[in-house]
């Protein structure tokens, strides 16, 4: 079993940052971690043979994880593929992302079907060596009220089901964590309280509900809000929409798509001093079309126009970003002020909490898998390692083994 020992690093966690570390990684976990004056109870022989990486530039985090992306480098869930997966996987560690969520639209039931089958059947393998892990599905739609259809398709919209969810549910060898969905339409709230009860978080999403609505579907199971403010009722001083019970209710956690496109900088801040950084997941909601020229692109049978950082329908609709969490790890900090610690719990530690990976996920810890990101002090990234092996990616004309 292969050991790797980083010495002299900075640990950045979500409760604390330590300073004059050693992590030890043995296999896919992170084995021990400690101060460097107990780095002598590592066994000599272990040290002898081990890897041994000076970690005394930077600093490192937990692997960060996307709760909702579609797609990137010219691939998306909705193709279907394993072969679509596959090159999500390897890509993502560029940006620091070590565990994500493909993320299906508003399309047929029998497209939404195929693409989680193809989830399913990724799953059944182990991560390829230095890949990011599929964490499960978030299935975004189609129960979605119209109005705020954005870039999902509104002809595809219908009631919330059941029994629609239990077909996915087998076709994603139960996979699903997020469904994200209208509460208006969802009659009774009978499809939050079964998620509730199946352990899947019911999110608010493309909504046009009032705030005593969204108040009320949370006591029946609904936990989560999907990128706060796009595709929502939003705040107004006499209507409190979707976005207001987001704010307000503290047993929702928030998604935020931190790119300063789709919400102004001060309106992330406005979140983050309104919901506190325990309650805010940096998503991307990324398409194919990250990583590669401006161009056009599918989304969903829809042709998405990119032009710099923003993609765009021909109605001018946005439609999904363009954004990297690395850079979503970034702006978080600059957008609000908060600590690198606080990004660390925006980026990793709360979506582990969401989907129910923290047993493996969202810190540098003893036991855990060792997802870590090596950035510099200009917070880019160095070097990746997903469950203990270290990702080959391009970036900036380089080869990073």
């Amino acid at each position: 079993m292969e050991d790797t020992i980083i010495y002299s690093a900075t640990i950045v966690n979500a409760d604390r940052t330590s300073t004059g570390q050693f992590i030890w990684i043995r296999g896919q976990a992170v084995h021990r971690t400690g101060s460097m004056d107990r780095l002598q109870e590592v066994p000599e022989e272990t040290r002898r043979r081990a890897i041994m990486v000076d970690g005394s530039r930077g600093f490192f985090i937990p692997g960060m994880i996307d709760m909702h992306i579609h797609g990137v480098q010219g691939a998306d869930a909705m193709d279907g593929t394993t072969e679509a997966l596959e090159t999500m996987a390897r890509v993502l560690p560029a940006e620091g992302t070590t565990a994500f969520l493909p993320t299906t639209i508003t399309q047929k039931s029998e497209d939404i079907t195929r693409a989680l089958k193809a989830v399913a059947e990724h799953r059944k393998t182990m991560p390829g060596e230095g890949q990011a892990e599929i964490a499960g599905a978030h299935v975004e739609g189609p129960f979605f009220e119209p109005s705020k259809a954005g870039a999902q398709p509104a002809e595809f919209m219908v009631p919330a089901s059941v029994d629609l969810f239990e077909t996915w549910r087998r076709a994603s060898g139960n996979a699903i964590r997020i469904v994200s969905l209208a509460p208006e339409h969802d009659p009774d709230f009978a499809l939050t309280a079964h998620l509730q009860s199946m352990g899947v978080i019911a999110s608010a999403a493309h909504s046009n509900a009032s705030k005593a609505l969204v108040d009320e579907a949370a006591k029946k199971g609904l936990s989560h809000i999907t990128h706060l403010y796009n595709g929502m009722s939003g705040l107004h001083h006499r209507e409190p929409g979707v976005a207001a019970a987001a704010l307000l209710n503290p047993g929702l956690t928030v998604e935020i798509i931190a790119d300063g496109v789709h919400s102004h900088p001060d309106m992330v801040k406005l979140a983050y001093q309104a919901a506190g950084a325990g309650r805010i997941c940096v998503i991307t909601d990324s398409l194919r079309a990250k990583n590669l020229p401006d161009g056009s692109y599918d989304l969903g049978g829809q042709q998405v126009t990119v032009a710099g950082d923003k993609p765009y329908l021909a109605d001018g609709t946005i439609a999904g970003s363009m954004l990297a969490m690395d850079k979503g790890f970034r702006n978080i900090q600059a957008f609000t002020g908060c600590s690198r610690e606080e990004a660390v719990r925006m980026t990793s530690w709360n979506a582990a909490h969401e989907i129910g990976l923290s047993e493996r996920k969202g810190s540098i810890q003893a036991g855990k898998d060792a997802d870590i990101v090596w950035m510099d002090d200009s917070m880019h990234i160095q070097k990746v390692w997903c469950r203990g092996r270290v990702a080959a990616f391009e970036q900036k004309g380089e080869v990073k083994p």
